[in-house]
Protein backbone atom coordinates (compact mmCIF):
# COMPACT_ATOMS: atom_id res chain seq x y z
CA UNK A 1 0.00 0.00 0.00
CA UNK A 2 2.45 2.53 1.06
CA UNK A 3 5.27 3.75 -1.75
CA UNK A 4 7.28 6.91 -2.04
CA UNK A 5 4.96 9.07 -3.78
CA UNK A 6 1.47 8.43 -2.36
CA UNK A 7 -0.92 6.06 0.29
CA UNK A 8 -3.86 4.79 -0.10
CA UNK A 9 -6.79 3.49 2.18
CA UNK A 10 -9.27 1.13 2.06
CA UNK A 11 -11.02 3.10 4.91
CA UNK A 12 -11.09 6.13 6.91
CA UNK A 13 -9.55 4.25 10.18
CA UNK A 14 -6.37 2.86 7.90
CA UNK A 15 -6.18 6.76 7.03
CA UNK A 16 -6.53 8.03 10.55
CA UNK A 17 -4.36 5.32 12.36
CA UNK A 18 -1.68 5.44 9.66
CA UNK A 19 -2.03 9.93 10.34
CA UNK A 20 -1.80 8.92 13.86
CA UNK A 21 0.93 6.88 14.36
CA UNK A 22 3.22 8.66 11.84
CA UNK A 23 2.99 11.97 13.45
CA UNK A 24 4.88 12.83 17.18
CA UNK A 25 3.60 13.09 19.38
CA UNK A 26 1.37 9.50 18.09
CA UNK A 27 -2.46 9.66 18.56
CA UNK A 28 -5.55 7.58 18.07
CA UNK A 29 -9.03 8.46 17.59
CA UNK A 30 -11.17 6.86 20.74
CA UNK A 31 -14.37 6.61 18.01
CA UNK A 32 -12.51 3.60 17.07
CA UNK A 33 -12.29 1.90 20.54
CA UNK A 34 -16.26 0.50 19.22
CA UNK A 35 -16.59 -2.34 17.64
CA UNK A 36 -18.31 -5.90 19.78
CA UNK A 37 -16.07 -6.25 22.14
CA UNK A 38 -15.29 -2.61 22.64
CA UNK A 39 -19.42 -1.82 22.71
CA UNK A 40 -19.73 -4.43 25.43
CA UNK A 41 -16.38 -3.15 27.47
CA UNK A 42 -17.84 0.28 27.31
CA UNK A 43 -21.80 -1.24 29.08
CA UNK A 44 -19.57 -2.77 31.40
CA UNK A 45 -17.62 0.60 31.76
CA UNK A 46 -21.33 2.52 32.41
CA UNK A 47 -22.22 -0.22 35.32
CA UNK A 48 -18.81 0.44 37.31
CA UNK A 49 -19.70 2.16 40.70
CA UNK A 50 -16.54 4.56 39.98
CA UNK A 51 -18.51 5.65 36.54
CA UNK A 52 -20.77 8.27 37.95
CA UNK A 53 -21.89 10.04 34.80
CA UNK A 54 -23.97 6.88 34.36
CA UNK A 55 -25.81 7.31 37.65
CA UNK A 56 -25.68 10.92 37.37
CA UNK A 57 -27.70 11.39 34.35
CA UNK A 58 -30.36 8.09 34.68
CA UNK A 59 -30.87 9.99 37.58
CA UNK A 60 -31.99 13.04 36.06
CA UNK A 61 -33.88 11.76 33.65
CA UNK A 62 -35.39 10.02 35.73
CA UNK A 63 -36.83 12.56 38.13
CA UNK A 64 -37.29 15.60 35.23
CA UNK A 65 -39.06 12.91 32.55
CA UNK A 66 -42.51 14.37 32.86
CA UNK A 67 -41.09 18.16 32.69
CA UNK A 68 -38.75 16.90 29.44
CA UNK A 69 -41.61 15.51 27.88
CA UNK A 70 -43.83 18.80 28.41
CA UNK A 71 -40.20 20.49 26.80
CA UNK A 72 -40.47 18.28 24.17
CA UNK A 73 -43.60 17.23 22.76
CA UNK A 74 -45.05 21.18 23.46
CA UNK A 75 -47.90 22.54 22.34
CA UNK A 76 -48.72 18.58 21.13
CA UNK A 77 -46.21 19.24 18.13
CA UNK A 78 -45.34 16.20 16.55
CA UNK A 79 -41.12 15.69 16.71
CA UNK A 80 -38.10 13.28 15.90
CA UNK A 81 -35.74 12.60 18.51
CA UNK A 82 -32.64 12.20 16.98
CA UNK A 83 -29.92 10.65 19.35
CA UNK A 84 -25.80 11.21 18.49
CA UNK A 85 -24.01 7.80 19.87
CA UNK A 86 -26.62 6.08 21.11
CA UNK A 87 -25.18 2.93 22.40
CA UNK A 88 -27.32 0.35 23.96
CA UNK A 89 -30.14 3.88 24.64
CA UNK A 90 -30.01 2.40 28.60
CA UNK A 91 -30.94 5.87 29.68
CA UNK A 92 -32.60 7.05 26.51
CA UNK A 93 -35.20 4.20 27.25
CA UNK A 94 -36.52 5.97 30.09
CA UNK A 95 -37.59 9.14 27.97
CA UNK A 96 -39.13 6.66 25.19
CA UNK A 97 -40.74 4.75 27.56
CA UNK A 98 -42.52 7.51 29.09
CA UNK A 99 -43.62 9.49 25.41
CA UNK A 100 -45.12 6.13 24.82
CA UNK A 101 -47.20 5.91 28.13
CA UNK A 102 -48.44 10.04 27.59
CA UNK A 103 -49.10 8.84 23.93
CA UNK A 104 -46.52 11.62 22.27
CA UNK A 105 -46.26 11.42 19.00
CA UNK A 106 -42.72 11.41 18.13
CA UNK A 107 -40.29 8.59 16.31
CA UNK A 108 -36.52 7.86 17.42
CA UNK A 109 -33.73 8.14 14.98
CA UNK A 110 -30.61 6.53 16.90
CA UNK A 111 -27.34 7.16 15.32
CA UNK A 112 -24.00 5.45 16.37
CA UNK A 113 -20.62 4.26 14.78
CA UNK A 114 -21.43 1.16 15.57
CA UNK A 115 -23.82 -0.63 13.18
CA UNK A 116 -23.08 -3.52 16.00
CA UNK A 117 -24.47 -1.40 18.44
CA UNK A 118 -27.55 0.01 16.25
CA UNK A 119 -28.65 -3.35 15.62
CA UNK A 120 -28.40 -4.59 19.63
CA UNK A 121 -30.49 -1.24 20.16
CA UNK A 122 -33.59 -1.48 17.62
CA UNK A 123 -33.35 -5.28 18.64
CA UNK A 124 -33.72 -4.64 22.45
CA UNK A 125 -36.40 -1.76 21.80
CA UNK A 126 -38.83 -4.12 20.00
CA UNK A 127 -38.96 -6.33 22.95
CA UNK A 128 -39.16 -3.65 25.81
CA UNK A 129 -41.08 -0.90 23.89
CA UNK A 130 -42.58 -2.44 20.67
CA UNK A 131 -44.40 0.92 19.85
CA UNK A 132 -41.60 3.01 19.34
CA UNK A 133 -40.87 3.68 15.76
CA UNK A 134 -37.08 3.72 15.16
CA UNK A 135 -34.90 4.40 12.34
CA UNK A 136 -31.36 4.16 12.46
CA UNK A 137 -28.50 6.03 11.43
CA UNK A 138 -25.08 4.05 11.28
CA UNK A 139 -22.09 6.94 11.33
CA UNK A 140 -19.74 9.20 12.85
CA UNK A 141 -21.35 12.76 14.44
CA UNK A 142 -20.48 14.91 11.92
CA UNK A 143 -21.57 12.92 8.78
CA UNK A 144 -25.12 12.59 10.51
CA UNK A 145 -25.18 16.31 11.11
CA UNK A 146 -25.58 17.12 7.42
CA UNK A 147 -28.25 13.82 7.24
CA UNK A 148 -30.26 15.58 10.42
CA UNK A 149 -30.52 18.68 8.29
CA UNK A 150 -32.21 17.65 5.36
CA UNK A 151 -34.75 15.28 7.71
CA UNK A 152 -38.13 15.32 7.49
CA UNK A 153 -40.23 18.60 8.32
CA UNK A 154 -41.05 17.59 11.96
CA UNK A 155 -39.89 19.07 14.78
CA UNK A 156 -36.27 17.93 15.52
CA UNK A 157 -35.15 17.09 19.07
CA UNK A 158 -31.06 16.22 19.03
CA UNK A 159 -30.06 14.26 22.64
CA UNK A 160 -25.90 13.65 22.77
CA UNK A 161 -25.83 12.20 26.35
CA UNK A 162 -23.30 11.25 27.96
CA UNK A 163 -20.83 14.27 28.16
CA UNK A 164 -19.60 12.86 24.57
CA UNK A 165 -19.22 16.67 23.95
CA UNK A 166 -16.23 16.17 26.29
CA UNK A 167 -14.23 14.05 23.79
CA UNK A 168 -13.48 17.50 22.06
CA UNK A 169 -11.26 20.14 22.97
CA UNK A 170 -13.18 23.66 22.68
CA UNK A 171 -12.44 24.66 19.04
CA UNK A 172 -13.64 21.20 18.23
CA UNK A 173 -16.69 21.72 20.63
CA UNK A 174 -17.42 25.21 18.80
CA UNK A 175 -17.59 23.59 15.58
CA UNK A 176 -19.64 20.96 16.23
CA UNK A 177 -22.04 23.13 17.96
CA UNK A 178 -22.38 25.75 15.00
CA UNK A 179 -22.80 22.66 13.06
CA UNK A 180 -25.47 21.00 14.87
CA UNK A 181 -27.26 25.15 15.14
CA UNK A 182 -26.92 24.88 11.32
CA UNK A 183 -28.93 21.48 11.55
CA UNK A 184 -31.67 22.46 13.53
CA UNK A 185 -34.87 25.16 12.41
CA UNK A 186 -36.44 27.74 14.97
CA UNK A 187 -38.22 26.22 17.90
CA UNK A 188 -36.23 22.68 17.80
CA UNK A 189 -33.98 21.51 20.34
CA UNK A 190 -30.98 20.49 21.55
CA UNK A 191 -30.17 17.94 24.63
CA UNK A 192 -26.94 17.59 25.58
CA UNK A 193 -25.04 16.65 28.37
CA UNK A 194 -21.71 18.18 30.20
CA UNK A 195 -19.83 16.86 32.99
CA UNK A 196 -19.53 19.49 35.53
CA UNK A 197 -15.86 20.06 37.42
CA UNK A 198 -15.51 18.14 40.06
CA UNK A 199 -12.78 16.50 42.91
CA UNK A 200 -10.22 15.23 40.53
CA UNK A 201 -9.38 12.34 42.31
CA UNK A 202 -13.51 11.28 41.85
CA UNK A 203 -12.90 11.79 37.85
CA UNK A 204 -9.52 10.15 37.84
CA UNK A 205 -11.55 6.88 39.48
CA UNK A 206 -13.58 6.97 36.32
CA UNK A 207 -11.20 6.51 33.84
CA UNK A 208 -8.98 4.53 35.73
CA UNK A 209 -10.92 1.46 37.89
CA UNK A 210 -8.94 -0.93 39.69
CA UNK A 211 -10.59 -3.93 37.96
CA UNK A 212 -8.78 -2.90 34.31
CA UNK A 213 -12.24 -2.36 32.34
CA UNK A 214 -11.13 0.74 30.96
CA UNK A 215 -7.95 -0.30 30.45
CA UNK A 216 -9.04 -3.03 28.26
CA UNK A 217 -11.62 -0.41 26.35
CA UNK A 218 -8.22 1.91 25.80
CA UNK A 219 -6.19 -1.22 24.63
CA UNK A 220 -9.32 -2.28 22.62
CA UNK A 221 -7.88 -0.07 19.81
CA UNK A 222 -4.45 -1.79 19.23
CA UNK A 223 -6.80 -5.39 19.29
CA UNK A 224 -8.54 -3.39 16.76
CA UNK A 225 -5.56 -2.87 14.60
CA UNK A 226 -4.12 -5.64 15.23
CA UNK A 227 -7.62 -7.64 14.17
CA UNK A 228 -8.54 -5.85 11.23
CA UNK A 229 -4.92 -4.39 9.60
CA UNK A 230 -2.74 -7.35 10.62
CA UNK A 231 -1.02 -5.55 13.22
CA UNK A 232 1.48 -6.72 15.67
CA UNK A 233 0.71 -5.06 19.03
CA UNK A 234 1.62 -6.80 21.91
CA UNK A 235 -1.14 -5.27 24.20
CA UNK A 236 0.73 -6.68 27.57
CA UNK A 237 3.54 -3.89 26.03
CA UNK A 238 1.22 -0.68 27.03
CA UNK A 239 0.15 0.70 30.10
CA UNK A 240 -2.80 2.23 30.40
CA UNK A 241 -2.58 6.06 31.56
CA UNK A 242 -5.12 8.88 32.76
CA UNK A 243 -4.12 12.56 33.87
CA UNK A 244 -6.59 15.23 34.90
CA UNK A 245 -6.30 18.37 35.02
CA UNK A 246 -8.23 20.78 37.29
CA UNK A 247 -7.33 24.18 35.82
CA UNK A 248 -8.36 23.36 32.29
CA UNK A 249 -10.65 20.47 33.55
CA UNK A 250 -9.30 18.05 30.79
CA UNK A 251 -9.08 14.29 31.59
CA UNK A 252 -6.46 12.84 28.80
CA UNK A 253 -5.89 8.91 28.58
CA UNK A 254 -3.11 7.42 27.11
CA UNK A 255 -0.87 4.12 26.03
CA UNK A 256 2.62 4.27 27.24
CA UNK A 257 5.01 2.01 25.64
CA UNK A 258 6.78 0.10 28.52
CA UNK A 259 9.58 -0.81 26.52
CA UNK A 260 11.31 0.04 23.18
CA UNK A 261 9.22 -1.50 20.24
CA UNK A 262 9.07 -1.66 17.10
CA UNK A 263 5.16 -3.03 15.64
CA UNK A 264 4.02 -4.03 12.03
CA UNK A 265 0.98 -3.26 9.73
CA UNK A 266 0.30 -5.65 7.67
CA UNK A 267 -2.24 -3.60 5.60
CA UNK A 268 -0.52 -0.12 5.73
CA UNK A 269 2.76 -1.67 4.72
CA UNK A 270 4.22 0.37 7.37
CA UNK A 271 6.42 -0.41 10.87
CA UNK A 272 6.41 1.50 14.05
CA UNK A 273 8.96 2.54 16.15
CA UNK A 274 7.92 3.50 19.19
CA UNK A 275 10.52 4.46 22.56
CA UNK A 276 10.36 3.25 25.92
CA UNK A 277 7.61 5.40 27.86
CA UNK A 278 6.61 6.72 24.54
CA UNK A 279 2.81 7.63 24.43
CA UNK A 280 -0.11 7.01 22.51
CA UNK A 281 -2.68 9.49 22.75
CA UNK A 282 -6.40 7.78 22.65
CA UNK A 283 -8.90 10.20 24.25
CA UNK A 284 -10.05 13.53 26.11
CA UNK A 285 -12.78 13.68 28.72
CA UNK A 286 -13.72 17.40 28.82
CA UNK A 287 -15.22 18.76 32.09
CA UNK A 288 -16.94 21.99 32.16
CA UNK A 289 -18.70 24.62 34.09
CA UNK A 290 -21.63 27.14 33.63
CA UNK A 291 -19.12 29.49 32.60
CA UNK A 292 -17.59 27.54 30.28
CA UNK A 293 -20.84 26.15 28.62
CA UNK A 294 -22.31 29.36 28.69
CA UNK A 295 -19.51 30.87 26.46
CA UNK A 296 -19.32 27.84 24.57
CA UNK A 297 -23.26 28.70 23.60
CA UNK A 298 -22.38 32.08 22.58
CA UNK A 299 -19.83 31.59 20.34
CA UNK A 300 -21.70 28.91 18.66
CA UNK A 301 -25.17 31.72 18.52
CA UNK A 302 -27.19 29.38 20.44
CA UNK A 303 -29.37 30.26 23.48
CA UNK A 304 -29.60 27.88 26.68
CA UNK A 305 -33.46 27.13 27.11
CA UNK A 306 -32.90 25.28 30.62
CA UNK A 307 -30.55 23.05 32.45
CA UNK A 308 -31.30 19.84 34.57
CA UNK A 309 -28.60 18.61 37.07
CA UNK A 310 -28.20 15.68 40.18
CA UNK A 311 -28.93 16.50 43.75
CA UNK A 312 -24.77 17.25 44.01
CA UNK A 313 -24.49 19.10 40.82
CA UNK A 314 -21.99 16.34 39.35
CA UNK A 315 -23.02 16.56 36.11
CA UNK A 316 -25.97 18.81 34.02
CA UNK A 317 -27.99 18.38 31.21
CA UNK A 318 -28.80 21.56 29.29
CA UNK A 319 -31.17 22.73 26.28
CA UNK A 320 -30.32 24.87 23.40
CA UNK A 321 -32.32 25.75 20.79
CA UNK A 322 -31.18 28.60 17.92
Amino acid sequence: MQNNEVTTFTSTFEQEVYEGLTTYPKHLSSKYFYDEIGDKLFQDIMAMPEYYLTDCEFNILEENKTEIAELFGKNDEPFSLFELGAGDGKKTKILLRHFTEKNISFDYRPIDISQNALDQLEESLGQEIPEVEINTLQGTYFDTLRDIGDANERKKVILFLGSNIGNLLHPQALEFLRNMKDSINDGDLIFMGFDQKKNPQTILDAYNDKTGITEAFNKNILARINKEMGGSFNLDKFSHWEVYDPETGTAKSYLVSKEEQNVWIESLELEIRLKAWETIHTEISQKYDDAIVEWLAEKADLKIVTEFTDSEQQYKNYVFKK
